[in-house]
C-alpha cells in the first residue's frame, strides 16, 4: 500500500473519532456522533473535490474511507472513556493527519495544473475544513478561527513542498519533508504556546 494512502486512512480514522468525541462532549445521540464524526474526517476532501470538479468525490469512489469512518465512530463509542485518556496521541495523530492531509489536497490541485498559490489553498482545505464543520455544528468557534498554529502549520508545509520541487527533490523524500514540517511548527507552537497575535481594533472616537 502507498505510503501516502495509508497514512490517508490514519488521518481519516483519527478524525472520525475525534468528530465523535466532540459530539460526545455535547450530548449527541448516536445519528449525531455518526454525522459528526463522517463530515470531520471527510469534508475537507469533498470540498475540495467540488472545488476542483473531480466527481464524484474521493469518498464515493471506494467503500474503504465508509469503513474506516464507521470504525472510528464504533471505536470511540466503545471505549470512550479510554480513548479520552489518550488525547495526547490523538493530538499527535491529528496532526500527522493534518500533514498528509495538506500534501494530498496540494498534489491533487497541482497535478489538475491549479496555480500554486490555489493549489496550496487546496492543500489547506483538505486539511481544515473538516474540523471548521465539526465545530461549527457542535456550536463552537473553529480551531483555525482562534490563535493556534494549525493553518499556518499547513500552509508552512505546503510552501517548504513547492520549494522542494523546484530543488527537485524526490516526490517521496518531499512528501516526508513535508509532513515533517507540518508536525514540527505544530508540536513546537504547542509546547512553547505560541499564538497568533489578536487582531486588536481601536474603539475610540476618531
Amino acid at each position: 500500500m502507498d505510503l501516502i494512502l495509508y497514512f490517508d486512512y490514519i488521518g481519516t480514522l483519527v478524525f472520525a473519532i475525534s468528530g465523535t468525541l466532540s459530539a460526545a462532549e455535547k450530548k449527541l445521540d448516536l445519528f449525531g456522533a455518526m454525522v459528526i464524526g463522517f463530515v470531520t474526517a471527510v469534508g475537507g476532501g469533498t470540498v475540495r473535490d467540488m472545488m476542483l470538479g473531480d466527481l464524484p468525490v474521493t469518498w464515493m469512489r471506494s467503500m474503504d474511507y465508509f469503513v474506516v469512518i464507521i470504525l472510528g465512530v464504533i471505536i470511540t463509542i466503545i471505549f470512550k472513556k479510554r480513548v479520552l485518556r489518550l488525547k495526547r496521541t490523538l493530538f499527535l495523530f491529528d496532526t500527522i493527519g493534518i500533514g498528509v492531509f495538506t500534501i494530498i489536497g496540494l498534489e491533487k490541485a497541482l497535478n489538475m495544473n491549479i496555480d500554486a498559490p490555489l493549489a496550496v489553498m487546496m492543500g489547506l482545505s483538505t486539511a481544515v475544513v473538516g474540523g471548521v464543520i465539526r465545530d461549527t455544528l457542535c456550536n463552537d468557534v473553529p480551531l483555525i478561527f482562534k490563535r493556534e498554529i494549525y493553518a499556518t502549520a499547513c500552509i508552512a508545509g505546503a510552501l517548504v513542498y513547492l520549494l522542494l520541487i523546484e530543488l527537485r527533490v524526490p516526490q517521496n523524500i518531499n512528501e516526508i519533508i513535508t509532513v515533517l514540517t507540518i508536525i514540527g511548527v505544530r508540536l513546537l507552537a504547542v509546547r512553547y504556546n505560541i499564538k497568533i497575535p489578536l487582531l486588536m481594533l481601536s474603539n475610540k472616537n476618531s
